[in-house]
């Protein structure tokens, strides 16, 4: 066992488990990037810990009810045989140090999508609030949410992100859970985290299986990884209650941004100037879309401690919620 090993797979369960995203987009670049992991073993071990994490969530979110199994099952119709494809991509990209280069390119700009997606998500959800505020949308609902299946646009979301997971491990939370908020705007974020898990337990499996027979997979890496996410996950998910969601989510995006920029091979002065200038910058035209919208300029970012109600600003707030804090909203069910 590599006790810096498991201490990475520690942090990164912490993160999984405040946010309910980040593990292969986080996972796999600190594998490669801090420890010198080749690119395509670092990718199967990650959807290897991943396919023994995510089915726990799964579990959980079937018994709660928060899952829309129809649009897991279309989801999976693309997703599966795409995410071996994509496994298959890359072994056909040769034995060489290319399809490392490759992969490791791929996945500079799986994790851009990703950061540019969280951002896109919470612009969303800041949209939404506005205009409910505005009293131009009806508040979320408190009974059940009648959502219908598009198989043909579900498929092929699917379908992309079977062969991205499949070549880089990202994309099973991060991508496919973005992607069902563009095509179903109406669901419940307790449904969308609850879908997005149960269809990316089948989605890692195939990906997983297909890194194994094709000798990508090491025991004592993942074995290492999994003895610091498993214990990671759990914390996670009891603090996230507690934990300024705003704030881990602000840190999880500058984290894929860093990421992103040093796989695609920026150097360290250009990847320095371009973090801080995101640091400077983006605070200051996230408040002035706030204002836009007719939202306070600044937002809480601090949620509310366990069984307290939500203050009037939480409406205002933006930042999207944690997978730990859809899974205990046991009252909203799809």
């Amino acid at each position: 066992m590599d006790l810096l090993l498991t201490l990475a797979g520690f942090f990164v369960g912490i993160v999984v488990g405040l946010t309910g995203m980040g593990g292969g987009a986080l996972m796999t670049p600190v594998l490669v990037l801090f420890f010198g992991i080749p690119p395509l073993a670092a990718v199967s071990s990650d959807l290897v810990v991943s396919a023994v994490m995510k089915p726990v969530g799964a579990v959980v979110h079937l018994r709660r009810g928060t899952v829309y199994l129809k649009i897991v099952g279309w989801l999976c119709v693309g997703s599966i045989p795409c995410a071996f494809l994509g496994v298959l991509i890359s072994r056909a990209l040769g034995e060489s140090g290319d399809v490392q280069e490759v992969t490791k390119f791929a996945l500079g700009i799986a994790l851009l999508i990703a950061t540019a997606g969280l951002l896109y998500r919470s612009y969303l959800r800041m949209v939404s609030k506005a205009k409910v505020r505005a009293g131009l949308l009806p508040a979320e609902p408190a009974g059940d949410v009648v959502i219908t299946a598009r198989p043909v646009p579900t498929v092929i979301v699917g379908a992309i992100g079977g062969v991205i997971v499949g070549m880089t491990s990202v994309g099973s939370g991060s991508l496919i859970i973005i992607a069902m908020l563009s095509l179903y705007p109406a669901m419940k974020a307790s449904g969308l985290v609850g879908t997005d898990l149960v269809q990316a337990v089948p989605l890692v499996m195939p990906a997983a299986l297909g890194h194994i027979l094709f000798g990508d997979f090491q025991v004592d890496l993942t074995v290492s990884l999994l003895l610091g996410c498993l214990p990671g996950v759990y914390l996670g998910a009891r603090l996230s209650a507690y934990a300024p969601d705003g704030i881990v989510r602000r840190a999880l995006t500058f984290v894929l941004l860093a990421s992103a920029l040093k796989l695609l091979g920026a150097s360290n002065l250009l990847t320095v100037l371009i973090l801080a200038a995101a640091v400077v910058l983006l605070p200051l035209l996230w408040a002035w879309l706030r204002t836009r919208q007719g939202l306070p300029a600044r937002s809480r970012v601090f949620p509310r401690a366990r069984g307290q109600q939500p203050p009037a600003s939480r409406s205002d707030a933006e930042a999207p919620s944690t997978a730990a804090d859809h899974g205990a909203d046991t009252g909203r069910h799809p």
